[in-house]
């Protein structure tokens, strides 16, 4: 199968487009043919070695985790899925393994594609859509008639979270650059911040929840923007992150906490039906070709994406 792959950490130049043998799906797998894929940021910090306490040193290693594609054969436990079936599945196993035309998908990680998107549209959507799903819901525990704000509004996760949070039937807050405002005010949100204007962690308003979906502010900084028991939630584990989850699991009152996105059939199917009810809609903004990766990855480091960046395969 062609595939693209690294076999050693570094800049883009060592992403590699060649031929791999087709993995074979384990008893709980299937194997999927896949169409469409997408790049995350944590596919470049991947390849860059900045993960490799987890990633290791198997050589050469397919990063990617996002699979739209069909279904090409299953493992002799599997039952929900058969041969021929359209899926979409984010890859939770580190390095993922969706750079690729096959890849191998936990049956309890795969979730039937919703019928109204192409399978470049549902490939962006598992792992930002699980990761705005499980920190919304899950972490910071949102209920309707919430205020909540989001920290990167129009990237991947961002825009994703906006939409999510309003379906939820929140008051939403998004925090973009000047040239995202109006972007973001079409996903739905209420209400939106110019970083460049104002720093939303100086402003008066109070919410329930903080969700930052790009990792750039704290808790301490968003303290004063916090209600006394709210919550906040980031993308990222700096060692202030880190300190601050670790301390508010013993102190009362706010919270923080750092999303470690889990693989789920169920929760992609919590995003099926929002798609499907025309209250979800990935956005991408640009495609790629599996041969092009290098200018993918070179793209996405720019970190001037708005949405996601899709990446073609069939």
């Amino acid at each position: 199968m062609k595939a693209v792959f690294i076999s050693r950490y570094g800049s883009e130049d060592v992403l590699e487009y060649g031929e791999l043998a087709i993995p074979q799906p384990e008893p709980t797998q299937l194997l999927v043919k896949v169409y469409a894929s997408s790049v995350n940021p944590v596919d470049w910090k991947i390849r860059l070695g900045q993960l490799q306490l987890l990633t290791g040193y198997s050589f050469p290693m397919i990063l990617g985790f996002d699979v739209a594609g069909v279904v090409e054969a299953v493992g002799a436990r599997v039952t929900r899925f058969q041969p021929g079936d359209e899926i979409y599945a984010y890859l939770g196993t580190v390095p993922g393994g969706a750079y690729a035309e096959y890849a191998v998908v936990n049956e309890s990680a795969a979730c039937f594609k919703p019928r109204n998107l192409s399978y470049l549209e549902a490939a962006t959507l598992p792992l930002a859509g699980l990761t705005a799903l499980q920190s919304l819901r899950d972490l910071a525990e949102v209920e309707r008639d919430n205020r909540v704000l989001i920290n990167g509004a129009s990237g991947g996760v961002g825009s994703l979270a906006v939409q999510i949070a309003k379906a939820m039937g929140t008051e939403v807050t998004g925090v973009c650059s000047t040239d995202n405002v109006e972007f973001v005010r079409s996903l739905g949100a209420d209400r939106v911040i110019d970083y460049k204007q104002t720093d939303f962690t100086q402003e008066t308003a109070q919410y329930d929840a903080v969700f930052d979906a790009v990792g750039a502010r704290s808790l301490w900084e968003c303290h004063k923007v916090l209600k006394p028991y709210g919550a906040y939630v980031s993308t990222l584990p700096t060692p202030a992150t880190i300190i601050q989850s670790t301390l508010s699991t013993i102190l009362p009152g706010q919270t923080s906490q750092i999303v470690l996105t889990q693989a789920s059939g169920w929760d992609l199917s919590y995003l099926k039906d929002l798609v499907e009810a025309n209250q979800l809609r990935p956005i991408c903004d640009r495609t790629y070709p599996l041969s092009e990766m290098v200018a993918a990855h070179n793209y996405s480091q720019q970190g001037r994406t708005v949405g996601k960046i899709a990446i073609q395969i069939l």
